[in-house]
C-alpha cells in the first residue's frame, strides 16, 4: 500500500518503541514470553520444517527467533529501526539461516515467494485505528495460503460499553509499580489514551469480514486476547 491516503506507519508504532533505551529493556519489561505454546499450536495445525511463517510486529524477535528453529522460512517484520537493530542482533547470535529480518509494517510489508502457512502477531495490531486494522487483516489474508493460520495476541476489551469506566479504573489500579519489569498505571493509561485497543464485539467481525474463521479464542483479564483463525 503506497498511496497518498495511507498513513505513516512509523507514526503509529508507539513513540517508546522508537527509543533505543526503551528497546534495550523491552524483553525484561515484556516478561520474556514463552513461545512454546504458540509453536506447539502451529505444529498442531500442520506446520512443519518446510513451512513459511511471517511474524508481523516482530519486536526484538521473542517469537521469530525460536520459530526459525522450527520452520523452513520465517520472516520477521518490524517497523521500528531501534527494534530492528535488536532483532538483527538476536538473529545473528542465534545463527539460524531460516530467519529473514525485514523493515516494514502491517500496511507496507510486501510478501514474496511462496504464500505463508501462518502469520503470527503479538501485541502490535492495536497500534492501528480500526479502519486500518481491517485493511491490515485483509493484507494478512492475502499473504496466507488457503487454510493458512493467523495466530494473534493483542489487547482487546472483552466487557460491555457500560462497564468501561469501572473496568478500566480497576485494571489501572491493579497495575504494578516497577516500570522496568512491567507496564505501570501511567503506561497503561497512555495506552488507553493514545493507542487503539477495540472491543471484542467490534474486532471479531473484522476477522470474519476479511476472510477468516475463528477456530479458538481466549481472554485473560478481559484485556489480553489470543485468537487462532484459519483463512477460508
Amino acid at each position: 500500500m503506497d498511496r497518498d491516503w495511507t498513513p505513516d506507519e512509523l507514526a503509529h508504532a508507539g513513540h517508546e518503541h522508537l527509543d533505543t533505551r526503551f528497546v534495550s529493556g523491552f524483553d525484561l519489561k515484556q516478561g520474556h514470553p514463552d513461545p512454546g505454546g504458540d509453536l506447539a499450536l502451529l505444529h498442531s495445525c500442520g506446520l512443519s520444517a518446510d513451512s513459511v511463517v511471517v511474524d508481523l510486529g516482530a519486536g526484538t524477535g521473542q517469537f521469530a527467533v525460536p520459530a526459525s528453529r522450527h520452520f523452513g522460512r520465517v520472516v520477521a517484520v518490524e517497523i521500528s529501526p531501534a527494534m530492528l537493530v535488536r532483532l538483527r542482533e538476536r538473529a545473528a547470535a542465534d545463527g539460524s539461516a531460516a530467519l529473514e529480518c525485514v523493515r516494514g509494517g502491517f500496511l507496507s510489508y510486501e510478501h514474496s515467494g511462496a504464500p505463508a502457512d501462518a502469520v503470527f502477531t503479538r501485541h502490535a495490531l492495536h497500534q492501528l485505528p480500526d479502519f486500518w486494522k481491517v485493511l491490515a487483516l485483509r493484507r494478512i489474508a492475502g499473504m496466507l495460503r488457503p487454510g493458512g493460520v493467523l495466530r494473534l495476541h493483542d489487547l482487546i476489551f472483552d466487557f460491555a460499553p457500560g462497564e468501561t469506566e469501572t473496568f478500566l479504573e480497576r485494571w489501572l489500579a491493579d497495575a504494578p509499580g516497577d516500570s522496568a519489569t512491567a507496564y505501570t498505571r501511567e503506561e497503561l493509561a497512555e495506552h488507553i489514551r493514545t493507542e487503539h485497543s477495540t472491543f471484542r464485539w467490534l474486532f471479531e467481525p473484522m476477522l470474519t469480514a476479511t476472510g477468516f474463521e475463528i477456530t479458538d479464542s481466549s481472554f485473560r483479564g478481559s484485556v489480553y486476547a489470543s485468537y487462532t483463525c484459519v483463512k477460508h
